[in-house]
């Protein structure tokens, strides 16, 4: 099977802001795009992307997974990098344009269609260092994906990271790809030494987030992550398990949550552990790694709680279960 995510329609959305307007979406060929090699977005990153799914239901529509809270951190994370400001709404309508153009390629669950919506600034003028680009692109990419857990639901492992941090401090709220190339070196490393899956960043002994996914303690009945600020990405996903939790009756936590706790709670018996995005929905933690030791999350394995939470996610997702949040749009 190809890797998640390596696979691409052959064509795309896109629209492109010349300092007044946007031009009109086209549909283009996918395989390319013509850049002058003086854009900023090469030399100062000016550029965030968002990823959500289309779902096949059992009845055979098409279903998009919280487009509107997407775009909307879409067109925050454009204005907090200074890039030119989407319509959302235009924005919104190119993604279920070209979702509706493939939608008989939208695979059947587990499977999905993967939608990265990515927006750059295009301006040749390499010195702009210290100032915005005035003209960008943002464009609409489809990549039908399979069953993240082909290969089996594993309990990761992660490395707990207090001295390094993901990003940035201030940009942790923008999905950019900076910050996903800051965190590289730290995950390869610890992959390398002592085979992490992932790393835990944790500066100052705050626990926040791993290089791609948002952390979450689950402790009997009650769920703890951390609260909201612009240090980390505010997760859709992270949203929706949160919401799905408290339908369950859970009590949830959000607030600071430090590494001595974290390590302290984790050896509890039912004690779970978890990572929430886009791609594995919630991904088991079974091991943390710590100062050259390793700790055990309740059983190792893969979490009750976990599961129930994935399911009843996936479930409204897959259109088995009715959607009383209002997440799910019809194209």
């Amino acid at each position: 099977m190809a890797a998640f995510g390596s696979v691409f329609m052959p064509e795309m959305a896109i629209s492109w802001f010349d300092g007044s307007e946007w031009s009109p979406t086209e549909i283009v060929s996918s395989d390319s795009i013509q850049l002058h090699p003086g854009a900023h977005v090469l030399h100062y990153a000016s550029t965030c992307f968002e990823g959500l799914k289309a779902f096949r239901h059992e009845d055979g529509s098409i279903k998009i997974f919280r487009m509107d809270r997407n775009l909307a951190r879409f067109a925050q994370s454009s204005e907090l990098l200074a890039l030119p400001a989407i319509d959302q709404q235009a924005t919104g309508q190119m993604i279920v344009d070209i979702v509706r153009r493939f939608a008989s390629e939208v695979p059947a669950p587990p499977g999905s269609m993967y939608i990265r919506p990515t927006h750059f600034g295009t301006e040749p003028a390499i010195g702009k260092a210290a100032a915005p680009s005035l003209t960008s692109c943002q464009y609409v990419l489809l990549s039908p994906v399979g069953d993240y857990f082909a290969g089996g639901d594993k309990a990761l492992r992660l490395l707990v990271d207090d001295e390094g941090m993901r990003c940035a401090p201030h940009n942790g709220m923008i999905k950019s790809g900076g910050n996903y190339a800051s965190a590289l070196r730290p995950i390869m490393k610890a992959r390398a030494e002592v085979q992490a899956d992932q790393v835990l960043f944790c500066p100052n002994g705050d626990v926040q987030e791993t290089g791609a996914a948002n952390f979450l303690l689950i402790d009997g009945d009650e769920l703890i992550t951390k609260a909201l600020d612009e240090s980390f990405l505010h997760g859709v996903t992270r949203d929706s398990i949160l919401t799905l939790a408290r339908d369950l009756g859970l009590k949830v936590s959000e607030r600071e949550l430090s590494v001595d706790e974290l390590l302290d709670r984790a050896g509890k018996p039912g004690c779970e552990a978890a990572l929430s995005g886009t791609a594995a929905v919630l991904a088991p933690v079974g091991t943390l790694i710590y100062h050259g030791r390793e700790y055990q999350v309740g059983n190792g394995g893969i979490g009750e709680t976990t599961v129930k939470l994935r399911q009843a996610l996936n479930d409204i997702q897959w259109g088995k279960a009715e959607d009383r949040h209002g997440w799910l749009t019809s194209i």
